[in-house]
């Protein structure tokens, strides 16, 4: 599919009539056809720049000889859907994304196409429909917004939901409250630690789907908008050369994809948007994968909420180029990968230094020897969960408690706020899967209050729900299979002993096993009234371990 079906020849005659209804010269219909998908809206803080970067997108492709026409795509942000009804609508709309922009792309013939995203879901969302519709495609997104400071030190959206438990533990005047409140998130742009739209940005550069400093140059930035020219100039260089996605995202790229989330502490979402994004490309990625890759691959970065550092620090340092020329000195990429420059990965990277070491570890001098990210399996979670490796205490790598149990993320917060969870505890949240949920909610004001009280080193939680980027401690997520399609999860009882080992990839819900067949074989899944867009979601969705794909 292109312009030629639906401008050249006599045939297509009514067809240009149409586009000389938009105002369309003859001339600017004899040039390639340039779909930008702009992600553009007032409520997300993250897309509220993102008319400026299409403006500069389309002024790159018309430079280079293209037409370049504009159309929509939706987003959710996460942090204003936190917490409420709101969250069911956020990982659904990743597949409306891909659904909407292969309908849009292919219907009307563009040539090529540039993606203009910026958070959580339009990312894998547009990767996903790029994948499907498969014409010469770069990714430019919004770019992340520059850390909040308060008492001298750099905040970010982490820092904002920790400080409601701090204040919920009378830790926190409310003076200070509003204070981090206004101070906290200072500029457009997607919120400024290594969170899921970061991570997700970062990875378009290690995929070869973006150009250098897509996931680093921050919104603010003037660069960010030469940035946004030059993906407009690049994707006519492709077309010229004929470079399509699933020539850029193959097998190899997606484990280069993935050595690089290790290594730079990515969201646990990742873990639910690679799979998906592979799929859409023809190739398997599972959860045994990610722990091969992860055995092998160092972590370099902690940004937060791992760490004090920003996303503007990672860009000063060098940004993923650098990361990504670190991994390289132990041969841990494939370098002949191509990309949208039209150059291999190997000649993207050769010579981008590490600028700050204590931002990207050296090589040799790494956080941890493993990944960010560890995947955990057992009769907990016989087809997986995830955990942030690298946002967890080292004192609770290891841990054993005593399971409280709840069956959505509304009840566990109220006793959490009510102060019922103490030292020891292990909080299970279920029933918030992608079937369950529906929709996968992320427990970061759980998460982040167990954290703001203090307990961040004694208590775990876990769910068959997924987390925030913003979220930190022993924390896991992804169970599958979850509660609503049988999974163990759904047994366990208040009182139960639950043991996590990270380092050994396990988790245990160490209870007889003759109590617990007893108890599965009396199981029946609670089921929810649904309707509209939610329940066909939940009747297609696949578990999390799976990357919650539709089938």
């Amino acid at each position: 599919m292109s312009k030629e079906n639906v401008v050249n020849g006599v045939q297509n005659a009514p067809h240009r009539s149409l586009f000389h209804a938009l105002g369309l010269t003859t001339e600017e219909q004899s040039r390639p056809l340039i779909g930008i998908v702009s992600s553009y809206n007032e409520i997300v803080p993250g897309h509220m720049n993102i008319d400026k970067i299409v403006d500069a997108v389309k002024m790159g492709v018309a430079m280079a000889g293209g037409t370049p026409i504009v159309f929509p795509a939706i987003a959710v942000c996460d942090g204003i859907a936190m917490g409420h009804t709101g969250m069911k609508y956020s990982l659904v709309t990743r597949d409306l994304i891909a659904d909407s922009t292969e309908a849009m792309a292919l219907a009307h013939g563009f040539d090529g196409l540039v993606m203009v995203p910026n958070c959580d879901k339009n990312v894998p969302g547009l990767l996903m429909a790029a994948a499907r519709v498969n014409v010469p495609t770069v990714f430019v997104s919004g770019g992340p917004m520059l850390a909040g400071k308060v008492d001298g030190r750099k905040t970010s959206l982490s820092s904002m939901f920790e400080a409601v438990g701090s204040y919920s533990a009378g830790k926190l005047s409310e003076e200070k409250l509003l204070e981090y409140e206004c101070k906290t998130c200072p500029t457009c742009g997607s919120c400024s630690g290594m969170y899921t739209a970061n991570s997700m940005n970062c990875l378009t550069e290690a995929l070869g789907m973006g150009l250098r400093g897509n996931g680093t140059i921050p919104a603010v930035y003037s660069r960010r908008i030469e940035l946004a020219k030059h993906a407009g100039m690049a994707v006519m260089e492709m077309l010229r050369k004929d470079i399509r996605p699933r020539d850029i995202m193959t097998k190899k790229a997606l484990m280069n994809a993935l050595t690089v989330d290790m290594a730079l502490g990515c969201s646990t979402n990742s873990m639910l948007h690679l799979p998906a994004i592979a799929h859409e490309c023809g190739v398997e990625l599972n959860l045994d994968i990610a722990n091969e890759i992860s055995a092998k691959t160092p972590n370099l970065c902690h940004l937060a909420p791992a760490g004090r550092t920003y996303m503007e620090d990672l860009e000063e340092a060098g940004g993923v180029y650098a990361v990504m020329n670190e991994l390289n000195k132990k041969g841990l990429l494939n370098t002949d990968c191509m990309t949208v420059t039209g150059k291999t990965i190997g000649e993207n990277i050769k010579d981008c230094v590490n600028l700050n070491p204590e931002v990207i570890r050296p090589i040799d001098n790494p956080y941890s020897t493993t990944g960010g990210i560890a995947v955990l399996k057992g009769n907990l979670a016989p087809q997986g969960s995830v955990v942030k490796r690298s946002a967890v205490s080292e004192k609770m790598l290891v841990f054993e408690g005593v399971a409280k149990v709840f069956d959505s993320e509304e009840d566990a917060q109220s006793a959490i706020n009510a102060g019922k969870i103490v030292a020891g505890d292990i909080v299970v949240i279920r029933y918030e899967g992608p079937k369950g949920g529906p929709g996968m909610r992320e427990m970061l004001n759980p998460t982040s209050s167990i954290m703001g009280m203090g307990l961040g080193e004694s208590v775990a939680l876990i769910t068959d729900g997924r987390f925030s980027g913003a979220t930190r401690g022993a924390c896991v997520g992804h169970v599958t299979p979850e509660a609503a399609s049988g999974g163990m999860i759904g047994v366990v009882e208040d009182g139960d002993i639950i043991s996590i080992n990270i380092p050994e990839n396990t988790i245990e819900l160490k209870v007889d096993e003759a109590v617990l067949s007893e108890r599965m074989k009396n199981f029946v899944p609670k089921q929810k009234p649904l309707s509209g867009y939610l329940r066909r979601y939940a009747a297609m969705v696949s578990g999390g371990a799976q990357g919650a794909i539709l089938n």
